[in-house]
């Protein structure tokens, strides 16, 4: 009986542990680069690297965000707005306090300069409720 009961365990989680497996690597924010600039408020450059299958969750910044597709292809999802499907060599821009999220188109790697304008003080960013 305990043989039947652990066999059926093994199987039930076979399937969690096989998406585990295939998950996607997360997105990867090399440190900005920081500059306190203009009065108040800190000006951030940094590099995003979104490996294939990678989605951010849906965050804000407390002040504006500023992109330039590198490498790859992404669709930013913006609340509210119709996605945005960006090539390297186009940019975006997101108001202070709107939730966005970001993921690769197709299957290869994206590469994105971001820059946050933000208050000094305030985190980088907020998940989305």
């Amino acid at each position: 009986m305990l043989k039947i009961l652990l066999t059926a365990l093994a199987l039930a989680l076979l399937p969690a542990a096989a998406l585990a497996q295939d998950a996607p690597a997360a997105i990867k924010r090399t440190p900005p680069q920081s500059v306190d600039f203009p009065d108040g408020h800190e000006t951030l450059l940094g590099v995003t690297d979104v490996p294939p299958g990678a989605q951010s969750s849906p965050n804000s910044h407390p002040g504006l965000e500023t992109g330039y597709v590198l490498d790859g292809e992404v669709t930013i999802t913006v609340a509210g707005k119709a996605d945005i499907v960006l090539k390297a060599g186009e940019s975006y821009t997101i108001s202070a306090g709107t939730v966005h999220s970001v993921k690769t188109v197709g299957d290869k790697a994206a590469k994105i300069i971001t820059t946050y304008v933000i208050e000094r003080g305030k985190p980088l960013s907020t998940p989305a409720p």
